[in-house]
C-alpha cells in the first residue's frame, strides 16, 4: 500500500501555447519564466516575469495564491517540477505551458518582449 495522502493528489495542470494566447491580453493568469537570465532578456512572453531560484522567495510571499500561474522554461519539460513546486506553495491553479518558449516563439513571434 502507497501512503499518498490527498494532498498529494493536488497537482498542477498542462497548458497548451493557443489556451495561454487566449487569455494573455487578460493579464488574469500570471506568467512566470525559468530560464536563465540571458534567455529570458533575448526574448519571452509578454508580461512574463523571471523566476529564479533567487527571486522565488519574494515571489511567493507577495504572490496572490488564487491567481492562476502559468510556469514557462524552453521545451515545456522544467516548468513541470517548477509548477508541482509552486503547487506545494498552495498555489491553487498552476499550469506547465506545454512546448515552452520554443513553441510560444513559433507560434506567436509578435507576442514576445525584449
Amino acid at each position: 500500500m502507497s501512503n499518498n495522502s490527498a494532498a498529494n493528489e493536488e497537482s498542477f495542470i498542462h497548458m497548451q501555447v493557443e489556451e495561454l494566447a487566449q487569455v494573455l491580453n487578460d493579464k488574469t493568469h500570471v506568467v512566470v519564466d525559468i530560464r536563465d537570465a540571458g534567455s529570458f532578456a533575448n526574448g519571452r512572453i509578454t508580461d512574463a516575469q523571471h523566476l529564479t531560484n533567487e527571486s522565488l522567495a519574494d515571489f511567493i510571499r507577495d504572490a496572490d495564491l488564487d491567481a492562476p500561474v502559468v510556469v514557462c522554461c524552453y521545451h515545456g519539460h522544467s516548468s513541470q517540477q517548477a509548477a508541482q513546486f509552486l503547487v506545494s506553495q498552495d498555489f491553487t491553479k498552476v499550469y506547465s505551458l506545454d512546448g515552452g518558449f520554443t513553441q510560444w516563439q513559433l507560434q506567436y513571434p509578435d507576442n514576445i518582449s525584449r
